[in-house]
């Protein structure tokens, strides 16, 4: 199995196809890359910029630069003796537009006679017969239906006929009676859908890929890859959504030839994969988390507590596990209700409890989950505890879930399979969409895939889990950045700094709040944290994002119904930042007081992440400071040739300033080159302990296999804002076993005791590699 060293993540789309980026492939080489991994790459809907909403996925995307460009890009990267990975989407394709998706339109003419009826989870004894399809503003538009070149329309929506169901002068609304699927008010769909799909999406409808036959259609393009030499490796998006992750993983092992895969899996503390996945490991939220802690200051906590707690008028910060099992009930008692439903259908009515009790009692089970799936028998007890928890906070449930409770331990039993795709749902929307824009103490600790109620990680705490991570998952990726972050890597490493200066920040949203109000303080937390994490920014990002962290918060204001007043309020924030020079005096002068401190989190933090055991992934465009907010806003088109631009002054030999942008770039180009050019310096993970009064303040590891033996080190500062309010590094000194060389610098240290002051004289980090011939 060939394995990469690094990869760079590049999302593909028509505005940026294969074409492009195999034009990119030199700039990715000579940034020290060694695998260039692709977004999505099946054709999609039109228009669509993320690619997770494949139309048919017998062919790579015309608009994408379709089996050309994926050729093109396979050649330049092979060219430059790089490998590719590609993401690939098993668990739902789009039906927003029925007539682009083969399959779907296939369904919908001929029902459950059509040769991909068994391609989707349709329960057909619900609809009666019939794919019941959210689409319509009401009810009543059914009026509003014709009938035109042998097609159904609702506007611009266009739905298939059914052999023999129409005939000159029918009225629409009897032709519409006679299809294998009903239009519906779209409002309906919470409760009533009969279709699985992807969260609450219902323009991506679930797919039923541990058929053999289904598997085999939906993958054959994606073994072509293999078979025709293109690809190296896949990306799994969203494995918690099949009914058997574990059998999936092994035929793709086997449709790949054995070739490396990532899974898209979010664990939560404590939990591990499981052993019976066929993959190298995850796409790095696990490390993501680690690294973001040990760069937040613990001494921060009592006092961000306390703000979240005046903030909310309590007298206590937020309970975390309160509120998300309250937002997990509210999403399976609403937007995710008809998928509950049908589970409380598959339970025998001999066991004597009704639909709504067992969707009751469900639903409750869901809500006290304490990870996305089980997999059974694997999380057994996890189920039996979620049990227990439901059964102690809603007592009057406790015969319904004990008469639950072996249906959904028994792994042969439809209830057991569906439950485990379904919790996941319900905990993605209920926390990560709902709860992590209601939980605002920490802008940083709200990311995806991360444990908010873990403020910070000591040191100790960290090399132990990397030496973990070292020994069990070498080849998982790790990541700062992705297209699903809430808050991309620079702009988390700026809300940091906040826990370093908890009450300047206190001060700072007081005069905020005071002078551009909105009637919502943990919003106005969160708000203006990222407006602080992503500034300078556009009207038109901040807005955007204003806008949806408001409606995923869900408590001031929703998507379905908007509270106007409340909106304005919010949009007027906004272009206070613009408009009133009093508020933006604000955010400007908190962001230069907290600017270098920021910018030293940044640099450590990626040192930290493309050093550490791992695969190391850089999102697109990460190579400079990477301050966007959640999708879309981090998806926006990168400037390849500005960083190239100044690749090229770092290889002339223009040391940048620290706290610049380039000072990120030559971090990032360094330790990419050295893990691809000297992996034997990568082979393990020893602690360095400083010692002196700023000792605290270094995070210092060898890549060495022991303290005495020679691998790359790195050296990160953590907590600059209080490093400097001590008075710095000081008489601080890290013990080195060889003479070394720094990469960034060109500096030679050692060996033995060195001053960190003088490492870390130019650069908040420092990337030691043995001189030749100086070895210990």
């Amino acid at each position: 199995m060939r394995t990469p060293v690094s990869t760079y993540r590049l999302q593909i789309r028509s505005s940026f196809t294969l074409f492009d980026a195999a034009e990119k492939v030199p700039y990715l080489k000579d940034l020290g890359v060694d695998w260039v991994y692709l977004s999505p790459i099946l054709t999609a809907e039109k228009g669509s910029d993320h690619g997770y909403d494949v139309t048919d996925p017998s062919a790579v995307d015309p608009d994408r630069g379709g089996p050309e460009g994926l050729l093109a890009l396979s050649r330049a990267a092979r060219e430059h003796g790089m490998g590719v990975l590609v993401d690939i989407v098993p668990n739902h394709v789009g039906v927003a537009t029925p007539v682009q998706n083969p399959w779907w339109w296939s369904l919908l003419k001929e029902g459950r006679e059509s040769p991909y009826a068994e391609a989707f989870d349709v329960d057909w004894d619900l609809g009666g017969g019939k794919v019941r399809l959210p689409m319509l503003g009401s009810d009543a538009d059914l009026d509003k239906l014709e009938v035109k070149d042998g097609e159904l329309r609702y506007y611009d929506h266009r739905f298939p006929l059914a052999e023999g169901t129409y005939t000159e002068g029918d009225s629409p609304q009897d032709v519409h009676s006679r299809q294998h699927y009903q239009l519906m008010d779209w409002r309906r769909a919470d409760a009533e859908l009969n279709y699985r799909r992807f969260f609450a999406v219902t323009t991506l409808a679930g797919i039923r890929v541990e058929e053999p036959s289904v598997f085999e259609k939906a993958h054959a393009e994606v073994g072509r890859w293999f078979t025709d030499g293109l690809v190296d490796g896949l990306r799994v998006d969203h494995p918690d959504g099949l009914a058997d992750p574990a059998g999936y993983l092994r035929w793709l092992k086997d449709l790949s030839g054995g070739a490396y895969v990532l899974v898209e899996k979010i664990l939560e503390p404590g939990e591990v994969l499981p052993q019976d996945f066929a993959c190298e490991g995850t796409t790095g939220y696990d490390a993501l988390a680690d690294v973001d802690r040990v760069f937040v200051d613990p001494a921060g906590q009592q006092a961000l507590d306390a703000l979240d707690a005046s903030l909310r008028g309590t007298s206590a910060p937020a309970d975390y596990a309160g509120m998300i099992r309250g937002t997990k009930r509210m999403i399976a008692d609403g937007i995710l209700r008809s998928e509950v439903l049908r589970l409380a259908r598959l339970v025998p009515e001999s066991h004597g409890i009704t639909v709504d009790q067992a969707a009751d009692a469900i639903a409750e089970i869901i809500a006290s989950f304490p990870v996305y799936r089980s997999y059974l028998p694997v999380g057994a007890d996890v189920l039996k505890e979620a049990c227990e928890s439901a059964a102690a906070h809603r007592p009057d449930l406790d015969v319904a879930v004990g008469t639950l409770l072996p249906l959904l331990l028994d792994p042969a039993n439809p209830i057991a399979v569906r439950f485990q795709q379904t919790s996941g749902m319900v905990m993605a929307k209920g926390v990560e969409d709902t709860a992590f824009y209601r939980y605002t103490r920490l802008g940083t600790l709200t990311e995806v895939g991360a444990e908010p109620t873990e403020f910070a990680v000591a040191p100790e705490e960290f090399h132990q889990r990397m030496q973990r991570r070292q020994q069990e998952l070498p080849l998982s990726m790790t990541t700062l950045s992705t297209h699903d972050t809430k808050r991309s890597e620079d702009a988390r490493a700026r809300i940091s700094v906040i826990a370093e200066l908890p009450q300047e920040w206190a001060e700072t949203l007081e005069a905020l709040r005071r002078l551009a109000p909105i009637p919502d303080g943990p919003y106005e937390n969160l708000l203006w944290q990222a407006i602080v994490g992503a500034w300078p920014a556009s009207r038109e990002r901040l807005q955007g994002y204003a806008e949806k962290a408001a409606r995923e918060a869900g408590n001031s204001t929703t998507w379905t119904d908007p509270n106007e007043d409340f909106e304005a309020a919010v949009k007027a924030a906004v272009d206070a930042v613009f408009d009133d020079a009093k508020v933006a005096k604000v955010v400007g002068d908190f962001v230069a007081r907290i600017d270098a401190f920021s910018a030293a989190n940044s640099v450590s933090a990626k040192l930290v992440q493309l050093t550490m055991p791992g695969v190391p992934d850089v999102y697109q465009g990460s190579e400079f400071w990477e301050r966007s907010l959640t999708d879309p806003d981090n998806r926006r088109p990168v400037d390849f040739a500005a960083r190239q631009a100044e690749l090229a002054k770092l290889d002339d030999g223009e040391l940048p300033d620290a706290g610049t942008e380039a000072s990120k770039l030559l971090v990032t180009s360094r330790a990419l080159r050295l893990r691809r050019d000297r992996p034997e310096l990568f082979q393990g993970y020893t602690p360095l302990a400083a010692t002196g009064p700023a000792a605290a303040h270094l995070l210092a590891f060898s890549r060495g296999t022991s303290a005495a033996s020679s691998g790359a080190v790195t050296l990160a500062t953590r907590l600059p804002a209080g490093l400097k309010a001590a008075g710095g590094w000081r008489d601080t000194a890290v013990e080195l076993s060889a003479a070394m060389r720094d990469e960034l610098t060109g500096t030679s240290h050692g060996p033995g005791p060195v001053s960190v002051s003088e490492v870390l004289g130019t650069y908040p980090v420092a990337l030691l590699v043995p001189v030749d011939g100086e070895k210990a």
